[in-house]
């Protein structure tokens, strides 16, 4: 393994990161319906916990509104219970056998609540790059030990990881201001 490896691999691990996080913003609503909101709500079924999207149709009935379409019959109700006592905040209605869930107004408090779990979530995802880069850093000081590479070539590889790393590190924060942004807008 070279530096020119590890940068390489460096820098596609951080781009993961960077999608990770984004996926993970998505996910966080602004009070308009979106099918991915449900994605984190595991049900039980038959003694193991799945996602509801592998038990159940979840589609859009309108901007506000989602629809949960169970495929069996009996999973109605551990649906509905068990997206009312996830974390977000959302108050399912039966139908038969369809189930509504409308999206509430997003009140101050909850922006709060929201910006302060963006927040959160960001600071998750610097932690991952900040990680990378000690990888990165061990692993070139592994190379110098070796008597692989010289010493400058390492404090060269330091530097350009440190660069690589901070401007990871704007683009989570840039991606938390517009989150920020579309959060306070609704």
């Amino acid at each position: 393994m070279s530096i020119a490896d590890i940068k390489k691999s460096l820098e596609q691990k951080m781009l993961k990161s960077i999608d990770s996080f984004k996926g993970d913003l998505s996910k966080i609503r602004t009070g308009r319906a979106h099918p991915g909101i449900l994605d984190q709500v595991q049900v039980d079924y038959y003694g193991s916990l799945v996602p509801i999207s592998q038990v159940a149709n979840v589609t859009l009935i309108d901007a506000r509104n989602i629809s949960v379409q169970p495929w069996e019959k009996g999973m109605g109700a551990k649906i509905e219970k068990a997206i009312r006592e996830s974390d977000l905040g959302l108050n399912p209605a039966s139908q038969g056998d369809l189930i509504r869930v409308p999206m509430p107004a997003l009140t101050e408090e909850r922006r709060k609540d929201l910006i302060k779990i963006v927040k959160a979530q960001a600071e998750d995802a610097k932690i991952a790059v900040r990680n990378l880069r000690r990888d990165a850093n061990e692993q070139a000081k592994r190379l110098l030990k070796d008597k692989e590479v010289t010493e400058d070539d390492d404090r060269r590889s330091q530097d350009e990881v440190q660069k690589l790393t901070d401007r990871v590190i704007i683009e989570v924060d840039k991606l938390v201001q517009a989150k920020e942004a579309e959060i306070l807008a609704v």
